[in-house]
Order: C-alpha cells, then sequence, then structure tokens
C-alpha cells in the first residue's frame, strides 16, 4: 500500500499551488502593505469564497476520518446532526455578525472591551490563545501519524513539509491568501472523498447494496427521542445540544468572526453564513455515505487481522488505499484530500492567533505604533505561531495516551467563551466582574467535567490505553465535535452509574451548552450582588434585544423595563451601517471617537448622550 511516484506529485502540486496563492496575494493588489488587508483582506471578500473558508476552518482531517469511522461503528443516527445546523446557522448570521459587523471590530474580543472592560477582553483574548495552541500541533501530527501508520508516508517530512508550507503562505498572502487556499483545498476534499465514494460503490455493488447490506446489520438508525442528555447520541441531543456546539464555533470564535469582517458588506456576511448551510450538508452526508460504503464493502471484503487490530481512523485509511490500489494518482489524491482539511484549519489559527495577539494585547499598549510597523508584526506572530504549531507537534509525539486530553481542551473552551459573549449581549444588566467570575466558573466546571470524565473511564476502563504510536480519534463531523467526542466520553455503552460518576457521562454534545449557561447564571448571580450595570452605562450597539422582540407586543412601560434602561437606539437592526462606526480606527482597535457633533465622556467609562442621541464613547481603562 505504498505510494507511486505520481501520488506523491499530486500531493506535492496541491502544497505548490496553495504556496502559489500565498505569493500571488503577495505581490499583487496592496501587497499586504496595510494591517487591514493583512488580517481583514481589506475587507473586499464576496459570499461565496467567506462561505468555502467558513466551512473549510473548522473541516480538519480529524473530522475527514472520524465521520466515516462513526458511521461504521454505530451506525447513521449521526447524520441526525444535520438538523442542529440551521439555527446554529441563523442565530449567528442575525444576531451576532451584526452586532460585530457595524461595530467594525477585528477582534472578536474588541466586543468584550466595548461591552465591560479591557480586563475582560485580555481574559477572553488569552483563553483563545490557550485554546488555539493547544490544539494546533495535535491537527497538524495526528493525521500525518494515521498516515504513516497506515502507508508507511514519512511522519516528519509531511510535517515539517506541511506546517512550513502553511506557515509561509499565511504570512506572505494574509487573509485573502488563506480565504483563497481554503477555497482550493475544499475542492480538494470534495473531490477526494467524492472519489472514494464512487469507486467503492462501484466495487460493492451500487448504493442499493451498499444501504441493503447497512440495513441487515442494523446501521440504518431511526430517530432516538430519548431525551436523557447522558446518552451519548440521541435526537435531542444531535439536533439542539449541537446548536450550541454550532455558535461556539459560528457565533464568536475569532477564526470564523475574522472571516465575517472581511466580508465587503455586512449583507455578503449574512449571505455567507447562509451559503454555509447547503454546504455543510453536504459535508456531513459525504461523510456518512462514505462511512456506509467502507462497511458495506469490509462486509464482503474481510479484514485482515492487522486491519481488525488497528483504531477507527486507521481503518478508514486501510478501506481507502485498499479500494484505490490499482488506481495511480487517487491514492494521492485522498492524501491531498486528507492534508488539505488540516492545512485550512491550521492556517485560519494562525492567521486568528496573530489578529488576537495584535489587537488585543500589542496595539493597546504601543498607541504609537506605526501603520508599516503593526502590519510587519503581524505578519511575524503569524510565522512565530507556524512555528509553535511544529513544536506543539513535536510534544504531541511524546504524549502517549495523555494526547487525548490535549485535543480535548479545545472543545473544553468553547462552551464557556460562547457564555460570556451571550451575557454580554442578552442581558444588559451583566457587568465585568460577573463576566470574569462567570468565565471562570464555565472554565472550571469546563475542565472538571471534562477530565473528571477522561480519569474515570480510564481508570473504569478494562482496556489498556492506546499505544503512544497510535491514534484514537473522535467520530465526529468538524473541529469542535473532534475534540470534544469520545475523548473524553466512552464509545461504548458505559455501564449505570449514578451522582457524580453519572455527571462524568454527560453526552459531549451538551458541554457548550452546560458550559456557556453556568458562565450566563453565575455572571449575572454575580452582577447583581455586586451591582448590575446602569443602562445609561451601556452601548446600546453591544446588545441584541432579544427579550424585546420576543416580548414586542408588550405595553411599552414593560418594554422599557425589559430594556434595563439602556438606550432607546438599543440594536437598530434596519441593515446598514450607524453613523460614525464606518470611520478609522484608533491605534488601540477601537472606534475613532464619536460621530460629529456628540459629547464624549470625560472621565471613566460607558455612553455619553448629547441632544438625545446615544453613543458609546470607551476609555481606556487600567488593567
Amino acid at each position: 500500500m505504498g505510494f507511486a511516484a505520481v501520488d506523491y506529485a499530486i500531493f506535492g502540486l496541491v502544497l505548490a499551488l496553495s504556496m502559489a496563492i500565498g505569493l500571488y496575494y503577495a505581490l499583487s493588489g496592496g501587497r499586504q502593505r496595510t494591517v487591514r488587508e493583512f488580517l481583514l483582506a481589506d475587507r473586499s471578500m464576496g459570499c461565496l469564497p467567506v462561505a468555502l473558508s467558513l466551512l473549510a476552518t473548522f473541516q480538519s482531517a480529524v473530522a475527514i476520518l472520524g465521520v466515516p469511522a462513526e458511521i461504521y461503528r454505530f451506525g447513521t443516527e449521526y447524520w441526525f446532526l444535520g438538523c442542529c445546523y440551521l439555527l446554529g446557522l441563523l442565530i449567528p448570521a442575525h444576531v451576532f455578525i451584526p452586532i460585530f459587523y457595524r461595530l467594525q471590530l477585528t477582534s472578536a474580543y474588541e466586543y468584550l472591551e466595548l461591552r465591560f472592560n479591557k480586563t475582560v477582553r485580555v481574559c477572553g483574548t488569552v483563553t483563545f490563545i490557550f485554546q488555539m495552541v493547544i490544539y494546533m500541533g495535535v491537527v497538524l501530527y495526528a493525521p500525518a501519524l494515521t498516515l504513516n501508520a497506515v502507508t508507511g508516508f514519512d511522519l516528519w517530512a509531511a510535517v515539517l513539509t506541511m506546517g512550513l508550507v502553511c506557515a509561509l503562505y499565511t504570512t506572505l498572502g494574509g487573509l485573502k491568501a488563506v480565504i483563497w487556499t481554503d477555497v482550493f483545498q475544499t475542492l480538494v476534499m470534495f473531490v477526494g472523498q467524492l472519489t472514494v465514494i464512487v469507486v467503492g460503490t462501484q466495487k460493492v455493488g451500487g448504493m442499493g447494496r451498499v444501504w441493503q447490506v447497512a440495513a441487515a446489520h442494523d446501521r440504518i438508525s431511526g430517530i432516538d427521542l430519548n431525551p436523557d442528555p447522558y446518552e451519548r447520541h440521541t435526537f435531542w441531543t444531535l439536533a439542539f445540544g449541537g446548536v450550541f456546539m454550532m455558535l461556539a464555533l459560528y457565533g464568536v470564535n475569532q477564526a470564523q468572526v475574522q472571516r465575517y469582517l472581511s466580508s465587503r458588506s455586512e449583507r455578503e456576511a449574512v449571505l455567507s453564513c447562509y451559503a454555509v448551510f447547503p454546504c455543510q450538508q453536504i459535508v456531513l452526508s459525504l461523510g456518512c455515505i462514505m462511512g456506509l460504503v467502507m462497511f458495506a464493502y469490509n462486509q464482503e471484503h474481510p479484514l485482515t487481522a492487522a486491519q481488525s487490530l488497528a483504531s477507527p481512523d486507521q481503518m478508514v485509511l486501510y478501506f481507502v488505499m485498499d479500494i484505490l490500489q490499482g488506481l495511480p494518482g487517487l491514492p494521492g489524491l485522498f492524501v491531498a484530500c486528507l492534508f488539505s482539511g488540516s492545512l485550512s484549519t491550521i492556517s485560519s489559527a494562525f492567521n486568528s492567533l496573530a489578529t488576537v495577539t495584535m489587537e488585543d494585547l500589542i496595539r493597546p499598549h504601543f498607541p504609537s505604533l506605526r501603520e508599516s510597523q503593526a502590519t510587519l508584526l503581524s505578519k511575524v506572530l503569524a510565522f512565530s505561531y507556524g512555528l509553535v504549531c511544529l513544536g506543539m507537534a513535536y510534544i504531541s509525539s511524546m504524549m502517549g495516551s495523555v494526547l487525548q486530553a490535549a485535543i480535548s481542551i479545545f472543545g473544553m473552551v468553547g462552551g464557556p467563551l460562547l457564555g460570556v459573549f451571550c451575557l454580554g449581549m442578552f442581558f444588559p444588566c451583566a457587568n465585568s466582574l460577573g463576566a470574569i467570575v462567570g468565565l471562570a466558573a464555565g472554565l472550571a466546571m469546563a475542565f472538571w467535567v471534562g477530565i473528571g470524565g477522561f480519569v474515570f473511564n480510564m481508570m473504569a476502563s478494562p482496556v489498556a490505553p492506546p499505544a503512544s504510536n497510535s491514534t484514537h480519534f473522535p467520530p465526529n463531523g468538524n473541529l469542535t465535535t473532534a475534540v470534544m467526542t469520545t475523548l473524553l466520553t466512552s464509545t461504548t455503552a458505559p455501564p449505570s452509574r449514578t451522582g457524580l460518576h453519572k455527571f462524568y457521562s454527560l453526552s459531549y454534545l451538551w458541554y457548550s451548552a452546560h458550559n456557556s449557561t453556568t458562565v450566563i447564571v453565575v455572571g449575572l448571580l454575580v452582577s447583581f450582588l455586586t451591582g448590575p450595570m446602569r443602562g445609561e452605562d451601556v452601548d446600546p450597539r453591544t446588545i441584541y434585544p432579544v427579550l424585546l422582540k420576543l416580548c414586542h407586543c408588550l405595553p411599552r412601560r414593560y418594554r422599557a423595563q425589559l430594556s434595563c434602561g439602556v438606550g432607546s437606539s438599543m440594536q437598530d437592526m434596519s441593515g446598514t451601517d450607524p453613523a460614525g462606526l464606518a470611520g478609522q480606527k484608533t491605534s488601540n482597535g477601537l472606534p475613532n471617537g464619536p460621530p460629529v457633533g456628540v459629547a464624549s465622556c470625560e472621565e471613566g467609562e460607558g455612553f455619553a448622550r448629547a441632544d438625545a442621541v446615544p453613543t458609546c464613547v470607551v476609555q481606556e481603562t487600567s488593567f
């Protein structure tokens, strides 16, 4: 099952084309001379490339291997995850995107300073950096390790080549290069998966035969309406627990927010979110069908002794290499598909990490930094995070079974970050202390449940942990689910549990909901105990009036109480950018002063009014 020269050529061509896109944008247009162009693609992107980039960002190689493995082992129940995509994308399109876009942000965490204060902003930024750095090396190293185990493809040659190529085109071409390489890599992923499905289906005897074999072995699942949140997969868990997972990904994650903000208009940003919906359904369906084809094929072509002992992700590669052998170039195409998933995820991580480091941690402390210096420093940061990724890949190679816990950290952090944004947007009374304590409580709860469940499963399992030269990846369809699933929760039915042990078996798809709710409840409680935020101190543009919209038929005096005293301009949802927000920013990344004719606050921070025209002027606060 080794690689032929043509396979290496196809794999090399994909890397070369990705690099060429980066060079093109480094030498054309504005040549990445400004921070706006390098980090936000000069706010000039259309909805289709942004949509494909949104899709590719969290369609990692782990997912390409994980979904077929899930279907192969447990049947098609996971396919119901597609039900959560509608709400999971509609809410970001109509809640998060309008707020972020109209505030003309660069980093999503600028919102936290506008809504609360600088301390909350820095806490959110540091949490995000920790989340992404932990995961970067894993998403690069793990697929290479699996590929090496199955095909003999040189492990560190693949890791180093991909890491350096990705770092270079991200550094040279900026966000434009990242988005357009994502588009190219998405097409490669589609073609690679379709090739495997077509060839595999032909060898089994057609899609009808595939479905027949799967149904005969109980792999076609019905709708399980069991509401128990401790069941790993039910309809409610997938369709509604998955909504919170999608919100953590497509609502507040910097990698996605940055793509919305690169759109040429708010309408284009919203349309890109709409366009992701059918693309996500196609990706999910391709993975599920591939799993069914693999199952039907293996029923008629029994596994060898080595294959039967392989981990689920390795079984997928054994299947692919088996059906594609004798077809020159196709194994290389699937490997290119696999690594395109990794490249798209890693490049997005580099770019988003460079953005938050520059805008949230460096610029506020160096207000005199010139534009050329800031741009150069952003490029250095992007390349430096590439080197950090390679270092994390090396650390991953020495972690052994601890690798499972490291991957899981990504999923554990997403829920609390979602919670702190929801706390700010939906609850005007929440104050900065409540946000900080709530975020800390959410992270503590996430790590308690996550690591507690991991340790309990390790102690309770009669099976020895996997060796350090094997990988066990979760059977899920995107990056967050890929890191939150069976690494912490058993993929087999757990024994009957009670009390705390039962709590540890909470389905991974409820993690985001559970942890974000913890942030909101604790944040509100602390805010009320320490004095809720006054309405006049809250910028109405940072609030989404969900209660006012749900209770629009109530009398005016009741609606005024629901608004918590926040100004009447709270979230003008007309679809146009408010005056004064489209201007330039100061060196700390915040809007450059109030609109003409509006008074600013003399001291402190908060909301200023003049002639009944509301605006918010956020002053520097000490950290």
